[in-house]
Order: C-alpha cells, then structure tokens, then sequence
C-alpha cells in the first residue's frame, strides 16, 4: 500500500521555525521526484519546492527561496522541508507529492491529479 505521510506542522510565530517531514512506503522512493505543495485557506494549490530523485538539485517558488530548504533521504525514505523566517502568509495545509521519474509536475497552478501520490496533508499555521 502506497502512503506518503506528513508530520511537523503546527504552530509557530512569525520568524520562527518548522520542519516538516513526509515518510513515503510503498513505492521506490528513489524512483521519485518530490514535491511540497500547500493550500492557504480559501485559496488554490500553490507549488512550494520539488527535489529530483538524487538530492542534488532542488527548485524553489520565489516566496520559499532563502527562507526554505527541501532535502531527502533515500535511505529512510524521508523528505524534509526546513522552513525558516516564518511568515502569517506562510499558512497553509502542506502535502508532499511524488512524480515518478521520466515526467514532472507542472509548477504553476499545479494540480492533485498531476502526481502520482499525494499525502494527507499537516497544517501549518504562522501566528503571533
């Protein structure tokens, strides 16, 4: 059974920091591009960082670029998104996604139906 997992989220004030983590089972991880994609309230699904399958290079929207970082574990079947200098704007339901290798996720406006797998998603909110 395939399952990608969020955990981290949660409450931080503004110029703090979270790390959120997505365990992925049931698929070859490594096989696997991966995303962090987020929903603020009332809005649409906003593309937020991807990594490709090695670790090696990574992408960023330029609302999360020098404040995020995403890494991945190959071994342990982990992604990370290191979220730091929290923003209120920064609030949303964030889902890790997985593309498999060969095609990628388009990254403006992008859609559930467009990856692979998709998570259940871990709140994180941004409040003082």
């Amino acid at each position: 059974q395939v399952q990608l997992v969020e955990s981290g989220g949660g409450l931080a004030q503004p110029g703090g920091s979270l790390r959120l983590t997505c365990t992925g089972t049931g698929f070859t991880f490594v096989h696997y591009r991966m995303y962090w994609i987020r929903q603020a309230p009332g809005k649409g699904l906003e593309w937020v960082s991807d990594i490709e399958h090695t670790g090696r290079n990574t992408y960023y929207a330029p609302s999360a670029k020098g404040r995020f970082t995403i890494s991945r574990d190959n071994n342990l079947n982990i992604l990370n998104l290191q979220m730091d200098s929290l923003k209120p704007e920064d609030t949303a339901v964030y889902f890790c996604a997985a593309k498999r290798l060969g095609s990628t996720a388009q990254r403006t406006n992008p859609r559930a139906g467009d990856f692979d797998y998709w998570g259940q998603g871990t709140q994180v909110t941004v409040s003082s």
